[in-house]
């Protein structure tokens, strides 16, 4: 492989006053990683840029982030956050919007009780002004939010939006994960990462059984396809850089060249305007 761009990696510092997470019961992510930290996992893969995503709630990682990324070239950019539901949201993108190391922003939708968070009212003044800035929507979703990301990608239709690992499955991904997949990949603004899928498998299991997955995300998604490494949280599934790179060569041996240039590079210079 030539040319990637890493679309989903992550940098903290546990001694930082906005660190939140990982916590000590996290046990191997729970230590500082920074970006040589990330430079040695890859070894000699050839990573040609970057793109750092946000980890905590609070808008003094985000400004840490920027000032990683305005220091080295290599960093594409950052996916930030931004407390979307707050009264102060639009005034805070507009300052973030700014800095040209924004590329996007991620609320951690994830951990939010309420799954119809993202069709509030309150989060609306804030997304209203991601589209005005021309940022970038990284959707950390799981299943349970398909049916409500597609309501929010209709209401939404000029915001790029990108799915963080898959929605989250367990694999293989059940019917209800198939189904709301294929409709949210039958938008054209909602891109997929082919990312975080070994730290949902079983502990132990075979990461070559994520193929017929893999199979139907290339299939829904096509060249809406773009892939991460979602380092250093991949090592919480045992795995290196390295292993992840192979089970991906692996998963992928039916692409083309140019199809496989696509996945590893060319769908993340696209989506977020590399």
């Amino acid at each position: 492989m030539s040319g990637i761009v890493d679309a989903h990696v992550h940098v903290w510092r546990v001694d930082a006053p906005f660190h939140g997470w990982p916590a000590p019961s996290d046990g191997v992510l729970y230590r500082s990683h920074s970006l040589a930290d990330v430079r040695a996992a890859m070894g000699d893969a050839p990573v040609e840029r970057v793109v750092l995503v946000q980890a905590q709630t609070d808008d003094r990682e985000t400004d840490w982030l920027l000032q990683i990324a305005g220091a080295d070239p290599w960093v594409a950019g950052v996916v930030g956050w931004v407390a979307l539901d707050s009264p102060a949201a639009p005034e805070r993108i507009t300052a973030l919007a700014a800095n040209p190391s924004l590329l996007g922003l991620r609320p951690m939708v994830q951990a939010i009780a309420d799954t119809d968070w993202l069709l509030g009212d309150d989060v609306a003044q804030g997304v209203a002004a991601m589209v005005a800035h021309g940022l970038r929507f990284d959707a950390l979703v799981q299943p349970r939010h398909l049916g409500v990301l597609a309501k929010f990608a209709d209401r939404w239709p000029t915001l790029p939006i990108v799915i963080d690992h898959a929605a989250k499955p367990v694999p293989p991904g059940d019917a209800d994960w198939c189904n709301g997949m294929a409709a949210l990949a039958a938008r054209p603004s909602v891109w997929c990462k082919l990312s975080g899928l070994r730290t949902e498998q079983a502990a132990g299991s075979d990461p070559l059984a994520l193929g017929p997955m893999v199979e139907r995300l290339v299939e829904w998604f096509g060249d809406r396809l773009l892939w991460g490494s979602d380092w250093p949280v991949l090592a919480a599934a045992g795995d290196g850089y390295g292993d992840w790179l192979a089970t991906t060569r692996a998963v992928t041996a039916g692409l083309s060249a140019s199809e496989r240039a696509r996945l590893m590079g060319g769908a993340a210079r696209a989506f977020y305007g590399i």
